[in-house]
Protein backbone atom coordinates (compact mmCIF):
# COMPACT_ATOMS: atom_id res chain seq x y z
CA UNK A 1 0.00 0.00 0.00
CA UNK A 2 1.32 3.41 -0.92
CA UNK A 3 1.99 5.99 1.79
CA UNK A 4 -0.63 8.36 0.41
CA UNK A 5 -3.33 5.72 0.87
CA UNK A 6 -2.22 5.09 4.45
CA UNK A 7 -2.39 8.80 5.33
CA UNK A 8 -5.78 9.15 3.66
CA UNK A 9 -7.18 6.10 5.48
CA UNK A 10 -5.95 7.32 8.89
CA UNK A 11 -7.36 10.81 8.28
CA UNK A 12 -10.70 9.38 7.19
CA UNK A 13 -10.94 7.08 10.24
CA UNK A 14 -9.99 9.93 12.58
CA UNK A 15 -12.60 12.24 11.04
CA UNK A 16 -15.31 9.58 11.33
CA UNK A 17 -14.37 8.97 14.98
CA UNK A 18 -14.59 12.67 15.86
CA UNK A 19 -17.90 13.03 14.02
CA UNK A 20 -19.38 9.93 15.74
CA UNK A 21 -18.17 11.13 19.15
CA UNK A 22 -19.83 14.51 18.74
CA UNK A 23 -23.10 12.91 17.64
CA UNK A 24 -23.10 10.41 20.52
CA UNK A 25 -22.16 12.97 23.20
CA UNK A 26 -25.13 12.51 25.48
CA UNK A 27 -25.52 13.59 29.10
CA UNK A 28 -26.22 10.76 31.52
CA UNK A 29 -29.71 10.52 32.97
CA UNK A 30 -30.04 12.59 36.16
CA UNK A 31 -26.81 14.52 35.58
CA UNK A 32 -27.14 18.25 35.61
CA UNK A 33 -25.35 20.28 33.02
CA UNK A 34 -23.77 23.58 33.98
CA UNK A 35 -24.49 23.57 37.73
CA UNK A 36 -21.88 24.60 40.20
CA UNK A 37 -21.16 22.58 43.36
CA UNK A 38 -22.64 24.19 46.45
CA UNK A 39 -25.83 25.47 44.82
CA UNK A 40 -29.38 24.34 45.65
CA UNK A 41 -29.30 22.03 42.63
CA UNK A 42 -25.96 20.45 43.61
CA UNK A 43 -25.38 20.87 47.38
CA UNK A 44 -22.07 20.17 49.07
CA UNK A 45 -22.44 18.11 52.27
CA UNK A 46 -20.09 17.23 55.10
CA UNK A 47 -19.02 13.76 56.15
CA UNK A 48 -20.86 14.08 59.45
CA UNK A 49 -24.11 14.86 57.61
CA UNK A 50 -23.69 11.82 55.37
CA UNK A 51 -22.90 9.64 58.40
CA UNK A 52 -26.06 10.90 60.16
CA UNK A 53 -28.20 10.16 57.12
CA UNK A 54 -26.74 6.66 56.85
CA UNK A 55 -27.44 6.04 60.56
CA UNK A 56 -31.03 7.24 60.09
CA UNK A 57 -31.48 4.99 57.07
CA UNK A 58 -30.11 2.00 58.99
CA UNK A 59 -32.37 2.75 61.95
CA UNK A 60 -29.50 3.49 64.33
CA UNK A 61 -29.21 6.29 66.81
CA UNK A 62 -27.85 9.57 65.60
CA UNK A 63 -25.05 11.17 67.58
CA UNK A 64 -23.86 14.67 66.97
CA UNK A 65 -20.32 15.69 67.77
CA UNK A 66 -20.15 18.07 70.71
CA UNK A 67 -17.84 21.02 70.75
CA UNK A 68 -15.69 21.16 73.86
CA UNK A 69 -13.85 24.17 75.12
CA UNK A 70 -10.13 24.00 75.73
CA UNK A 71 -9.39 23.12 79.36
CA UNK A 72 -8.11 25.89 81.57
CA UNK A 73 -4.53 25.73 82.85
CA UNK A 74 -4.29 23.65 86.01
CA UNK A 75 -3.39 24.89 89.46
CA UNK A 76 -1.49 22.95 92.13
CA UNK A 77 -3.19 19.76 93.17
CA UNK A 78 -4.16 16.47 91.63
CA UNK A 79 -5.71 16.09 88.25
CA UNK A 80 -6.42 13.57 85.60
CA UNK A 81 -7.77 13.50 82.12
CA UNK A 82 -9.72 11.00 80.09
CA UNK A 83 -7.64 8.40 78.29
CA UNK A 84 -7.72 10.43 75.07
CA UNK A 85 -8.11 13.95 76.44
CA UNK A 86 -5.14 16.28 76.74
CA UNK A 87 -4.90 18.81 79.58
CA UNK A 88 -2.63 21.86 79.49
CA UNK A 89 -0.76 22.29 82.79
CA UNK A 90 1.30 25.34 83.82
CA UNK A 91 4.24 24.40 86.05
CA UNK A 92 5.72 27.30 88.01
CA UNK A 93 9.38 27.44 89.13
CA UNK A 94 9.80 25.32 92.25
CA UNK A 95 6.89 23.02 91.35
CA UNK A 96 7.16 19.41 90.19
CA UNK A 97 4.70 17.70 87.88
CA UNK A 98 4.43 14.05 88.98
CA UNK A 99 2.88 11.55 86.56
CA UNK A 100 0.60 8.66 87.38
CA UNK A 101 1.38 5.28 85.85
CA UNK A 102 0.70 5.35 82.12
CA UNK A 103 0.64 9.14 81.77
CA UNK A 104 2.24 10.99 78.87
CA UNK A 105 3.75 14.48 78.90
CA UNK A 106 4.89 16.83 76.14
CA UNK A 107 6.82 19.92 77.29
CA UNK A 108 5.69 22.70 74.95
CA UNK A 109 7.56 25.68 76.41
CA UNK A 110 10.22 26.14 79.04
CA UNK A 111 13.25 24.19 80.20
CA UNK A 112 12.46 21.07 82.18
CA UNK A 113 14.46 18.33 83.89
CA UNK A 114 13.47 14.78 84.76
CA UNK A 115 12.44 14.08 88.36
CA UNK A 116 12.72 10.50 89.55
CA UNK A 117 13.06 9.00 93.03
CA UNK A 118 14.86 5.90 91.80
CA UNK A 119 17.61 5.08 89.31
CA UNK A 120 15.13 4.36 86.51
CA UNK A 121 14.16 7.21 84.25
CA UNK A 122 11.45 8.22 81.86
CA UNK A 123 10.98 6.96 78.31
CA UNK A 124 11.47 9.62 75.62
CA UNK A 125 9.38 8.04 72.89
CA UNK A 126 10.40 10.63 70.29
CA UNK A 127 14.12 9.77 70.46
CA UNK A 128 13.72 6.23 71.77
CA UNK A 129 15.90 6.97 74.80
CA UNK A 130 15.63 6.66 78.56
CA UNK A 131 16.06 9.99 80.36
CA UNK A 132 17.41 9.69 83.91
CA UNK A 133 16.96 11.89 86.98
CA UNK A 134 18.22 15.48 86.48
CA UNK A 135 18.60 15.13 82.70
CA UNK A 136 17.21 17.93 80.48
CA UNK A 137 13.92 17.26 78.71
CA UNK A 138 13.81 18.25 75.02
CA UNK A 139 10.79 20.37 74.11
CA UNK A 140 8.07 18.81 71.96
CA UNK A 141 9.15 15.24 72.83
CA UNK A 142 6.62 12.65 73.98
CA UNK A 143 7.51 11.30 77.43
CA UNK A 144 5.93 8.11 78.78
CA UNK A 145 5.70 7.33 82.51
CA UNK A 146 5.36 3.59 83.18
CA UNK A 147 5.15 3.97 86.99
CA UNK A 148 4.06 6.50 89.61
CA UNK A 149 6.53 8.85 91.30
CA UNK A 150 8.36 10.20 88.25
CA UNK A 151 7.86 13.53 86.58
CA UNK A 152 9.39 16.80 85.47
CA UNK A 153 10.42 20.02 87.18
CA UNK A 154 11.49 23.48 86.05
CA UNK A 155 15.26 23.68 85.58
CA UNK A 156 16.99 25.28 88.59
CA UNK A 157 17.63 29.01 88.37
CA UNK A 158 14.92 29.79 85.83
CA UNK A 159 12.18 32.31 86.52
CA UNK A 160 9.80 31.19 83.78
CA UNK A 161 7.66 28.09 84.12
CA UNK A 162 6.64 25.26 81.83
CA UNK A 163 3.63 24.64 79.68
CA UNK A 164 3.03 20.89 79.49
CA UNK A 165 0.47 18.84 77.59
CA UNK A 166 -0.64 15.97 79.85
CA UNK A 167 -2.60 12.84 78.98
CA UNK A 168 -3.43 10.70 82.02
CA UNK A 169 -3.21 11.28 85.76
CA UNK A 170 -0.81 13.70 87.42
CA UNK A 171 -0.04 15.59 90.61
CA UNK A 172 1.34 19.12 90.73
CA UNK A 173 3.49 19.65 93.86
Amino acid sequence: MKPIYKITAVSLLLSIGIWAGSILNVTADGASVGTQPGTADDPVVTKSYVDQQIQKALGGSVTTPSATAAPAPQTPGTGSSDSDAVVIVDVKPGQTLIASAGAEFIVRTGKAIIYSTDSNGVADLTDGKDLSNGQAVPTNHLLSYPRDGRGIAVQNGLTSGLVVMVRGGYTLQ
